[in-house]
């Protein structure tokens, strides 16, 4: 067993890319699972050894993508503390927040041949909770749409406007309408503690949907 600093084998960017994997099928199976989207634009497929849903429409999955390779650096700097999927009623104002709840320790006790494979175990936990969270949540009214919010450390929050990662895909601040919710019901789905990263899952839920 070996111990190694966050900076050693850039291990950061190990964290980013499988997180960010991660984040991706999950914000499109949270979309299929709360009807934020037809299921006619979703198409089965196999992730993490258990079945998903996956958009094919070319503009959200591009927007997923987008979203994702701007969050990439803050995950790999460990500059990331949380990611929401937050879906909104035809107002703007939200139902429901997925919040993932990311840190990363300082420290690293590895053996990489079964790291990767053992993170993998995890985050398929977290997929078949995704994939099962509407027996525990309401309806949501029809025409929701979502958004993906990214809270991120002082130091980074200072930095982020001078960076873009992509072009004409800025950071901006948050509508404080999308960040806070009137006495949210709280329903923990998962938690997971890796060697390399731990996280936690769960959903704000507004009282009244209607």
């Amino acid at each position: 067993m070996t111990t190694l600093t966050r900076q050693d084998l850039n291990f950061g960017q190990v964290v980013a890319d499988v997180l960010c994997e991660f984040l991706e099928v999950a914000i499109h199976l949270i979309l299929y699972v709360r009807d934020v989207y037809p299921s006619g634009i979703f198409q089965k497929r196999k992730k993490y050894n258990v079945p998903v849903q996956m958009s094919c429409h070319p503009e959200l999955n591009q927007y997923i993508q987008d979203t994702l390779h701007c969050v990439k650096p803050l995950i790999e700097k460990n500059d990331a503390e949380k990611v929401v999927v937050v879906i909104m009623d035809k107002e703007h104002h939200p139902v429901e927040r997925f919040v993932f709840e990311i840190s990363q320790p300082p420290l690293l006790s590895i053996s990489s041949d079964t790291l990767l494979s053992h993170v993998e175990q995890l985050l398929r936990a977290f997929i078949l909770k995704i994939s099962v969270c509407d027996a525990v949540l309401n309806n949501n009214p029809p025409g929701c749409s979502f958004t993906v919010l990214v809270h991120t450390r002082d130091a980074a929050t200072r930095n982020m406007e001078k960076v873009q990662v992509i072009k004409d895909f800025p950071w901006i601040v948050a509508d404080e309408q999308e960040v806070h919710m009137k006495e949210p019901r709280l329903i923990p789905l998962k938690s997971m503690t890796s060697d390399i990263v731990k996280m936690q899952l769960y959903v704000e839920e507004r009282a009244q949907k209607t």
